[in-house]
């Protein structure tokens, strides 16, 4: 079976991570939510890897949740539902507390939980091509897990424009509110990528270690410790049960509008 995530590590310490469920546009199941968390632990503890980057294979970088798992979910009890928040939470926190530099590079669809992955990462890289949204709403459920994480990057203000409305944008819009650092045409992405690879490795490895952590120090935020409390787990747990969740879910699955669309 082919792997669903891919880690190529270079000789300057640069470990590559590639989203490799192409066919679905890298969507979240649970075995990549799985080996996510995974690999981030894994890294984290390997002193030869100095920066890690995270991208998409295929057309898209991170498409949200994979349909078929979310067939699964969709008949979840409320207890179930806490318990696969909580296993989505891990992922997101184990990504945001990784110690070391990590370059996003989004491409394509970046929808959901992709763009929750990106609010993640430390600096990012869109193509001009690439699609952001924080699109839960529109299935009636809420971006709760990655909410800590985005209003982070993004601020109250845009987080009151993109989780309410669940509006997409494209990455000249994800960079003004913060999310993306910067665009480049599709052909040049990677070099784009190269380029800041190259300006993050000017930086001593443990400097840059040091420097994250004391950003989080001087700010006192915990968003590792927000994202798993009880308002954020209920809440998407409360979604997803609700009459509006079911009928959301439901319409997606079937292929057709919610109720809630003219």
């Amino acid at each position: 079976m082919d792997e669903i995530l891919t880690v190529e590590i270079d000789n300057r310490g640069v470990a590559f991570i590639g989203l490799n469920r192409p066919q679905v546009h890298n969507a979240f199941d649970s075995i990549l939510i799985a080996e996510i968390t995974a690999i981030f632990e894994t890294l984290d503890k390997n002193d030869d890897v100095r920066l890690a980057v995270l991208f998409g294979h295929g057309k898209s970088f991170c498409a949200g949740g994979d349909l078929n798992w979310m067939r699964g979910v969709k008949d979840y009890s409320r207890a179930e539902n806490i318990t696969d928040s909580k296993t989505i939470s891990t992922m997101y926190a184990r990504v945001r507390s990784f110690s070391k530099p990590l370059i996003g590079v989004v491409h394509g669809a970046a929808l959901g939980g992709g763009s929750g992955l990106a609010a993640v990462c430390d600096f990012v890289v869109a193509a001009d091509d690439a699609k952001f949204g924080f699109t839960e709403t529109r299935i009636g459920i809420l971006p709760a897990v990655i909410a800590p994480y985005a209003i982070e990057k993004i601020g109250i203000s845009a987080a009151r424009a993109y989780f309410i409305s669940g509006m997409q944008f494209p990455a000249s819009v994800a960079k003004e509110i913060g999310l993306v650092h910067r665009v480049a045409a599709r052909d040049a992405l990677d070099a784009a990528r190269d380029e800041i690879i190259k300006e993050f490795l000017k930086a001593a490895p443990a400097a840059s270690k040091n420097a994250k952590a004391l950003i989080d120090k001087i700010t006192a935020l915990s968003p590792d410790m927000a994202a798993i409390s009880d308002a954020s787990i209920n809440a998407i747990a409360d979604a997803r049960v609700s009459m509006e969740g079911q009928e959301g879910m439901d319409a997606l699955l079937s292929g057709r509008k919610a109720r809630w669309v003219s």
